[in-house]
Parts: C-alpha cells; sequence; structure tokens
C-alpha cells in the first residue's frame, strides 16, 4: 500500500477529471484539506460518527509530508519539486461570480513551501548489473563445520523477483502475505508484528523478571565427518549499481518524516481502540543503539538485555535495574527528586551513584532528552519508555510495514468506509465567508463549484501571508540514505534499529532509524537509513558530517581494482550508495492565534522533529472535540458481521439466494438470558478485541476521477 507517485494529467486527463469533479455534492458537513496524519485521523473520526466529509488534497498522493515512495516515486517528485511553479489563487477570477450578497473571499495560497534546500548525491557506480560467481577455493580442513556469512545474503539477492517494468510505480503486491503468529517477544528480528499480539505484561515485571541462563553449547566435535568433504565455494558479494537500484525501485519506500510508535503510545492506542489497527502490519524495533567515542554500541534497555550485556559490569547492571525500577514509579518516591525540580535531569543522574556509561545510556538513549532538560521531564520520558518496553517486543517502538506513509491512508480508508469522498488533483480556491458573522460557510473548488459545508480543516502549508501574524518556522533537517549493510552487523541481517547520536561539536541530537529489507522499504542487500534533528543550518550542513562519520563512499571502479590488486580489506563502515538532504519546515510550534482565520477554520501543521507521533494525534483529536463537542473520537468501528442493514437482523446462510432468512423469535426469558450472556462476554473479551487479525495492507481508497 505504498504511495505511488503519478505524474500530473495531461490536458484531456484534467478536463475529464474536471467533468467528475463537477459532480461531487454541494453541501458537507465537514470539508478538510491535505492528507497529513492529523488531517486524515480527523476525517476518519468525522466520518465515523456520521458526519458528510469531503477530503481533497491538490497532490496526486496520499499523506502530504507524511507520505512514502517508491525509489523512482521519490526521483519523479524531486523532479516535481524542481520545476514546481507556485500558482496565486487570484489567477483565476471564476470564483467572483459564485460569491452572493453580504459574502466575502479568504483566498487560500499554493502549496509546496514546506521543503526546502533539497539536495541528491550518487555514490553507487553507473556500471551495468554484475553477474554473481560462486568459484570453489582450497581451504584447510577445519575442526568443525564453517558457515559464510556473505553467501545467504548473496542467495537471497539472486533468488530475489527482478522487475522488468522500472517505469511502473505501483505498489508491490500484498495480497498473498502470511499472517504473523502472535508472541510475547519476537525471537526472530524479521517476525510481523500484529497489534493484537500484545502481552498485557506489566512493565514493573519487565524490569524484575528472572535473569536469563547462559547460553548452553554443545560440541560437535565427536560428530563423524564426511567420508569426501565437498570444497566450500567462496562466494563473491555482488556489488550492488545504481542500474541495480533504479530496477528495483519498487521494493524501496521512502519516508518523507521518519517516525516510531511507542508501544504505549497515543498512536498505537488510537489504532487499536478504532480498530484501524487492521488495515495496517508492523515490525518490532530490534535494537536500540548509541553512538560513543566513534563507535555504535547497542543500549541495555530491558532486563534480558542489561544481565545480558558484556558492556556493563556486574556493578552497573546492579545500578542500571535499581535506577530503571526507580523510574517506574518514581511518584511514589518524591523524596528522591523533588530538591532537583528546577535542575536539569543529568545533574541528577550524577547524583545517583551511576557511571558515566549508565549516564550516557540513559539521558541519550532511554529517556532520549537534551542535557538541559528538566528533572521532571526526563523522569516521565524514562517512565514512558520503560511502560512501553514489554507490550510487542524487547524494545518499545514499532515501525509500519511499507513505511510510516502508510498510517494516513489507513485513516482515510475507515473514513471511505463510513461515506467520506476522496478527490486528489483537486483544491480549493478560496472560502466564502459570512461578512456579518465572519464564519466560512462554503468553499469554491478549482472547478469553481461552490461547496456549502459548517467546518474547514486545512493544512498549514495552505495559508496565505497575509492571515499569518508575526509567524517563525523552525526547520528540520533530514537525510534519507541508502546502504549496504548494517551500522552494526549482527548474525541476522533483517534488524530494525534506533540510533541515538548525542551532540557533536555543539550540534543537534540526531536520531537515526535504520530499516532492513524485511520492513518492506528497501531491497535485499540494502539498508534504508533516516536520519533527523533540529535544523541550524542546510540539512547537509547540520547532518553530512556524521554521515562522513558513520559510512564511507562507494569507490570508483578504478580505487575498487587498485584495492583488488593490493590486498585491501573493505572498510568496516557501511557503504554509503544514494543520499538526499532536505528541510521540512516545522510549524508545530505556532498557535492557532498566530493564524487570522474564521472561528470554524482549523490549521494542521506539519511534521514535528521528535521520534513519536503524539503531537499530531493529540492536535487531531483537539480539532475534533472543537468540531464535535458531544462525539466520542474515533469509536470502535463494529466488524462487518455485526452491521444491520435497513433495520434487518444478521443475514444467516444462504440470503440473499432467495427469500430472506427471517430470524427465530425467542422466549422472553431464553432471550433476556442470553442478552446478560452477551454482555459478560463482551466484557471478558474487552481486551482481546483491542485488535483484530492482520490483513494485508488495503490500498487506500480512490479519488473521485
Amino acid at each position: 500500500m505504498s504511495t505511488s507517485y503519478t505524474q500530473p494529467p495531461s490536458h484531456d486527463e484534467d478536463s475529464q477529471f474536471k467533468m467528475a469533479a463537477d459532480n461531487l455534492p454541494t453541501e458537507f458537513d465537514v470539508v478538510i484539506l491535505g492528507t497529513g496524519l492529523a488531517e486524515s485521523v480527523i476525517a476518519a473520526a468525522c466520518s465515523r460518527v456520521g458526519q458528510r466529509v469531503l477530503h481533497i488534497d491538490r497532490r496526486n498522493y496520499y499523506a502530504g509530508n507524511w507520505a512514502s515512495f517508491t525509489f523512482n516515486g521519490l526521483l519523479a517528485w524531486i523532479e516535481d519539486y524542481k520545476q514546481e511553479q507556485p500558482r496565486d489563487a487570484d489567477s483565476d477570477g471564476s470564483w467572483r461570480e459564485k460569491l452572493e450578497e453580504g459574502e466575502e473571499p479568504l483566498l487560500l495560497g499554493a502549496l509546496g513551501t514546506a521543503i526546502s534546500n533539497l539536495q541528491v548525491f550518487r555514490y553507487a557506480s553507473e556500471e551495468p548489473e554484475e553477474e554473481e560467481v560462486a568459484t570453489p577455493v582450497a581451504t584447510p580442513t577445519p575442526e568443525g563445520p564453517s558457515t559464510s556469512v556473505e553467501e545467504p545474503l548473496a542467495q537471497s539477492q539472486s533468488a530475489a523477483t527482478e522487475e522488468t517494468d522500472t517505469g511502473s510505480e505501483a505498489p508491490p503486491t500484498t495480497d498473498t502475505q502470511s499472517e504473523a503468529t502472535p508472541t510475547e517477544e519476537s525471537e526472530s528480528q524479521s517476525q510481523d508484528t500484529p497489534l493484537e499480539s500484545q502481552t498485557h505484561e506489566d512493565p514493573e515485571q519487565q524490569v524484575q523478571r528472572e535473569e536469563p541462563q547462559e547460553d548452553q553449547t554443545t560440541s560437535n566435535e565427536g560428530d563423524s565427518a564426511p567420508s569426501e568433504p565437498t570444497p566450500p565455494v567462496e562466494t563473491k558479494k555482488r556489488k550492488i549499481t545504481y542500474s541495480k537500484i533504479l530496477k528495483e525501485g519498487r521494493r524501496f519506500n521512502i519516508d518523507l518524516v521518519s517516525k516510531l510508535l511507542y508501544s504505549r503510545g497515543s498512536l498505537v492506542d488510537l489504532l487499536i481502540k478504532s480498530n484501524v489497527s487492521r488495515y495496517a502490519e508492523f515490525k518490532n524495533v530490534s535494537r536500540i543503539l548509541t553512538y560513543r567515542n566513534g563507535k555504535v554500541e547497542q543500549v541495555p534497555c530491558s532486563r534480558a538485555d542489561v544481565f545480558g550485556s558484556k558492556q556493563l559490569t556486574v556493578v552497573e547492571k546492579r545500578m542500571l535495574m535499581k535506577f530503571l525500577t526507580f523510574c517506574l514509579d518514581y511518584e511514589q518516591h518524591p523524596e528522591e527528586y523533588l530538591d532537583f525540580t528546577e535542575r536539569s535531569f543529568w545533574e541528577f543522574l550524577q547524583t545517583k551513584k551511576l557511571t558515566e556509561n549508565l549516564q550516557h545510556f540513559i539521558l541519550h538513549s532511554i529517556a532520549m532528552v537534551k542535557p538541559g532538560a528538566r528533572t521532571g521531564d526526563g523522569l516521565r520520558a524514562t517512565q514512558h519508555f520503560l511502560r512501553s518496553l514489554g507490550r510487542y517486543g524487547n524494545t518499545p517502538f514499532l515501525f509500519p510495514l511499507y513505511g510510516m506513509g502508510e498510517i494516513p491512508q489507513c485513516f482515510c480508508r475507515m473514513c471511505a468506509v463510513f461515506g467520506g469522498i476522496y478527490c486528489l488533483r483537486h483544491s480549493v480556491q478560496c472560502l466564502v465567508l459570512d461578512k456579518e458573522s465572519g464564519r466560512c460557510k462554503a468553499v469554491i473548488d478549482t472547478c469553481g463549484q461552490r461547496i456549502s459545508c459548517s467546518h474547514f480543516v486545512v493544512e498549514e502549508g495552505y495559508i496565505r501571508e497575509e492571515q499569518r501574524r508575526n509567524v517563525t518556522y523552525r526547520q528540520i533537517s533530514r537525510a534519507v540514505l541508502i546502504t549496504d549493510r548494517s551500522l552494526l552487523p549482527s548474525e541476522s541481517e533483517q534488524q530494525v534499529s534506533l540510533v541515538t547520536v548525542p551532540p557533536q561539536d555543539g550540534g543537534p541530537t540526531v536520531l537515526v532509524v535504520e530499516l532492513c529489507s524485511s520492513s518492506m522499504t528497501c531491497m535485499p542487500g540494502t539498508h534504508l537509513v533516516h536520519l533527523t534533528c533540529p535544523s541550524s543550518g542546510t540539512a547537509q550542513e547540520d547532518l553530512a558530517p556524521l554521515v562522513s562519520r558513520l559510512f564511507t563512499e562507494a569507490p570508483s571502479a578504478e580505487e575498487e581494482e587498485d584495492k583488488e590488486e593490493e590486498g585491501e580489506v573493505d572498510s568496516e563502515k557501511p557503504t554509503l550508495l544514494w543520499a538526499m538532504y532536505f528541510n521540512m519546515r516545522d510549524s508545530s510550534a505556532v498557535d492557532r492565534s498566530s493564524y487570522s482565520l474564521p472561528s470554524n477554520v482549523y490549521p494542521c501543521p506539519g511534521p514535528d522533529p521528535a521520534l513519536g507521533t503524539d503531537h499530531a494525534i493529540t492536535l487531531a483529536e483537539a480539532v475534533f472535540q472543537q468540531l464535535l463537542p458531544d462525539e466520542e473520537f474515533c469509536p470502535p468501528a463494529p466488524n462487518p458481521e455485526d452491521i444491520v442493514y435497513d433495520g434487518e437482523g444478521r443475514q444467516g446462510e444462504g440470503a440473499g439466494f432467495g427469500e430472506p432468512v427471517q430470524p427465530e423469535r425467542e422466549p422472553e426469558g431464553e432471550s433476556e438470558g442470553k442478552e446478560e450472556q452477551k454482555a459478560e462476554s463482551e466484557q471478558d473479551t474487552e481486551g482481546a478485541q483491542m485488535s483484530v487479525a492482520v490483513e494485508s495492507p488495503p490500498p487506500a481508497p480512490p479519488a473521485e476521477e
């Protein structure tokens, strides 16, 4: 269900599209412009409670600045970004004839100002794709069986299905995807995680679980060797070229914004409550890493990690467990931190008899706060981290398969199921305001059609400068990299990792998310790496120094030949194949009072630089409560078998192929008894119904065309 970027329509196609758009209903309760996460959640919530929703977007893809693209689709998006010319709604005066007496227009601006300083660098070789060669080599007889780490990777690459149509942007087929088995903790790092597999484990039990026993290994020295040993085959890892990346471009799903989901965060709770989780699948973030003293190392965060860590001494393990146990219910021990309420969390850590090693792990990789953050903020962040452990895996985080752009599309799907209407490549020229009340009473779209509405929700990027009151924006620096291997290689290459990089040389803290091919975001044999930090300059200025520390550029053909002749060993750093840097506007801190807008017009800011999605979900709920204060926010959607059509009972087996099956009437006593049993059963299974069975992600709702 990845976002498929398509070229803008031709003149003839555009004429047909306008003819279809002219047939839209002329009255809605809520009109929403923009398909970002907050706007999509609002649309789903309104449609779910019976509101008539029109959801439109000027772009030709869903999710706005939250979108995910295939590699070829991203290249098309980049070209479109470079060639895009802002269009002023005032240049088309067709809206003037739609105004009536006592009305005035409020023009909307052009979109496309949220992305800036976009730069793309290609490091992979331009040579044609290489064929993989396997040659037998003579090696001394080992004492035990030996395995090659490179061989499985090469075999997986050669076994991968090669797409022949490089121009197509359709998402990968997921109809035959098998369901994942729910487990308490993911034993296989490549296992997908449905939201129904929560374990309901008490966070304190997660921290206080028994110490795992040491692994017991058995020796195979006594096993008899084959009489005629087969000489081993050395498989040379195939070099990944740029043409190979283009050929496998449909396997990539590249997010414009990099986010993870706290397993006990507001978004996961909303997905479960509303049953929207049925439209997506998720993967556990399998490990948390940090960059320290020029090296990438794993952070022990759960009890199993702590006692299994070789980085910590026995004394450090006890110190860390004692502090984490305190943080789980720190409110019960105010005497421990009240003297530090006005002091930094870093100072508080220094008084807890923690080593420098532990202070680094807690501050940067568990609490993930700035060194100057207040003690209360640090304790709350640590508690949130710990309470999210053990719900789905050994870390607090989940990642949606096919990228973060899937989540807005899931809520759009829910909106469409309950009657919402969608139009892409469609926008609003202006709002129609009532002069007496100052409220928005209608909108005039780009086809010149007047549509009445009670409320209007708009993506912040559509608001013109005239409606902004001395608004100053922050910026987010982003980098997207394609590499050939993981930052911290392990036995399994299928790892989803979060890397926290503390401030380097006075720069900001950088969050790095490294994705493997089983997350359905990159081709086999590669990793997709996202870097995010608050901007102090351009994205390249902020992030390129760190990229040069963590990765090495792909050598040219001449340099590679020289290395082979001289017998040089490949660098331990991953090789950088492709990179994109850009800045994204951060409007999350701008208050609604900073805009000169009618009271029934609600702006929605874009993504914020935080790792989670709490800001967007909190905003969506706040806007919904202003729209419909007496309605529940995203109540659970009924199961298809529970839906009653036109006042009739459930359809029985065979209904629709003859006379409808009439439900049998039961005696009053039996009926009341069954209702009581049903109510008790619903209460007993309330926890189990927090999510539904895993399904392949369905396509987003079709746009009106």
